[in-house]
């Protein structure tokens, strides 16, 4: 084989539609456009959602909700999840995102949550902790800390 017999597979290329060479063509005169009007003329057409003056469908349905520019996302974790480590060990974000238990680390980082069952000694670092979070770890003799 060499680059100079290389060839495409037989019918998978189409030619080009050449437009306006005579009427034995089939598409001479006014080269497959028809007759007048927008579509015929250069640059012709309309841009997408145009709808020939009428209130497109775009600007006639209602808007909803709104997005909160100034929202902060934190990545959840419950302490029910956190019942694999061990005794002593360093809670992260980094850490958990290793592990498994969390899917992505969000913007503002990550916070903790007082539900489920929690028994370990372990030292949490995380940038929020809601209350009954706190509590849980304080009692088991853990430490929260917020970075």
């Amino acid at each position: 084989m060499k680059m100079h017999t290389l060839s495409p597979a037989p019918n998978s290329r189409t030619s080009q539609k050449r437009l306006g060479r005579g009427i034995g063509s089939g598409l001479g005169k006014t080269s497959a456009k028809g007759h007048k009007g927008q579509w015929a003329r250069s640059g012709g057409g309309v841009r997408v959602g145009f709808e020939g003056g009428q209130m497109p469908l775009s600007r006639r349905l209602p808007k909803r909700g709104f997005d909160n520019a100034w929202k902060k996302t934190y990545t959840i974790v419950n302490l029910g999840d956190l019942e694999g480590f061990e005794d002593g060990t360093e809670i992260t974000a980094e850490l958990l995102y290793n592990c498994g238990i969390i899917r992505k680390i969000e913007e503002f980082g990550l916070k903790v949550l007082g539900d489920g069952e929690f028994t370990k000694k372990l030292n949490i670092k995380a940038n929020k902790f809601s209350k009954t979070a706190i509590e849980k770890i304080e009692k088991c003799g853990g430490k929260a800390e917020v970075l």
